[in-house]
């Protein structure tokens, strides 16, 4: 009567390894097994390096946004005067924003006033939002002092315009040129407001990041915009940064405590929640579908696998006459598939993570290739595409690699354990 033995006992990985070793004449690994194994391996490392792009993508869209844009805004509904009208923002004079900067976990909090112009060089026009902004406020942005592509020098902002990289290519204009900004709501006269043209020099060229916001945005000093948009003594809102912009909702109730009974907010994922809701949906979706890859990789094992229990069909059943149980027949051909699994993924995950960490030169060497068309900015929110790796991508990876391949080797390794002695040896 067969033995019981204790489960994976080192008798039954030295069996498997032994069957996993032969030489094909001797009914070893079969080409389905390498085919498996290279399958496996290719599958987890798309897995890994599609994860580790859409999150690349995702952190560089969140920076983009983060770093030219404040984390949320504090505006106003505006109140009334002695004369019943109402005044749009906040008196300037007004305890805001200290007890804006006073809230905790609040890193900057910046008084702007901002209106549309069309703005001209004399030959070409365009639109573009200004804001006014202290110049201390503006240096502050990280997004104007990062980039690689800028313009000018910083400290000069008090004496002209800042223009974005989109604004002043299309009009053809750089650090020192003059451009005009027109405003609809000008000069107040007996006729009503006629336009306001005011001529500044192109002190600063910056590059965000974004195309979107390069291509539209412009900064005064806030004196000077206040003086332009007839807003005197007022700002329309407070640009405010945190601690934690991932956790802004947190900060909802003391901002608007701190901003007064008319105090209204308007945050970066208010903004952009919906292109963040669709990352996600994106990033869960191709999870799935690299997933069904693995699957129909291991399934590979299957096929590896019957073959060869195919060709150990007479060792199984001179091990089953040794005593060995259907239990431990089980464990060495689970094993055969296991290793299988174990080897495609440890070489997809090492194959994966080097990707993931030289993806910029390896991307820009193809783009190259392609002749510089693969990344396109102006469909895009960024200019540039980058991968980012993380622990938990690399482990989802790594667990459903090895469940699929352990799950699919159950198969051909119980109808091994079922093989009647008998049978397998009454034509040996």
């Amino acid at each position: 009567m067969a033995q019981s033995t204790r489960p994976f006992s080192g008798f039954e990985f030295m069996i498997a390894w032994r069957y996993l070793r032969a030489r094909r004449a001797e009914g070893g690994v079969s080409v389905m097994t390498w085919i498996s194994l290279i399958g496996i391996t290719l599958a987890v490392f798309a897995l890994i390096a599609t994860m580790a792009v859409r999150a690349g993508f995702r952190a560089e869209f969140v920076s983009t946004i983060l770093g030219a844009n404040a984390h949320v805004t504090v505006y106003s509904s505006g109140e009334m005067d002695a004369d019943g009208n109402r005044l749009r923002g906040f008196a300037e004079a007004s305890p805001i924003g200290d007890a804006l900067k006073a809230v905790p976990g609040v890193t900057h909090a910046a008084p702007v006033v901002r209106g549309q112009v069309m703005i001209t060089d004399g030959n070409y026009n365009g639109g573009a939002e200004v804001f006014g902004i202290d110049p201390a406020d503006f240096a502050a942005i990280p997004a104007m002092h990062e980039g690689g592509d800028d313009l000018g020098d910083i400290a000069r902002f008090p004496e002209g315009v800042a223009l974005g990289s989109g604004i002043a290519r299309d009009l053809g204009v750089t650090v020192g040129d003059k451009v005009r900004l027109i405003s609809p709501n000008g000069v107040k006269s007996p006729m009503g407001n006629s336009p306001r043209v005011n001529a500044y020099e192109v002190v600063y060229v910056f590059s965000t990041g974004s195309p979107d916001i390069d291509r539209t945005r412009a900064y005064l000093p806030l004196a000077e915009a206040q003086a332009f948009f007839n807003a005197e003594g007022r700002v329309d809102e407070y640009l405010v940064t945190v601690a934690s912009p991932e956790e802004i909702d947190s900060y909802a109730t003391a901002l608007l405590q701190a901003g007064g009974p008319e105090a209204m907010l308007w945050s970066w994922k208010d903004s952009s929640g919906a292109f963040l809701r669709a990352l996600t949906v994106e990033d869960n979706m191709m999870f799935i579908l690299m997933s069904i890859l693995v699957l129909i990789a291991a399934m590979n094992i299957i096929s590896g696998l019957v073959m060869l229990v195919k060709n150990k069909g007479r060792d199984i059943g001179i091990l089953r006459t040794m005593g060995l149980t259907e239990g431990s027949v089980l464990r060495v051909f689970f094993l055969c598939g296991a290793f299988t699994g174990i080897a495609g993924t440890l070489l997809g995950v090492a194959i994966g993570c080097l990707f993931s960490v030289y993806f910029t030169p390896i991307f820009d060497f193809i783009n190259w290739l392609a002749g510089g068309g693969v990344w396109d900015p102006t469909v895009r929110p960024i200019y540039h595409l980058s991968a980012k790796l993380q622990a938990g991508d690399v482990l989802s990876a790594v667990i459903l690699s090895l469940f699929l391949s352990f799950v699919v080797t159950l198969l051909p390794a119980r109808r091994a354990a079922r093989m009647n002695p008998v049978e397998a040896l009454r034509y040996e």
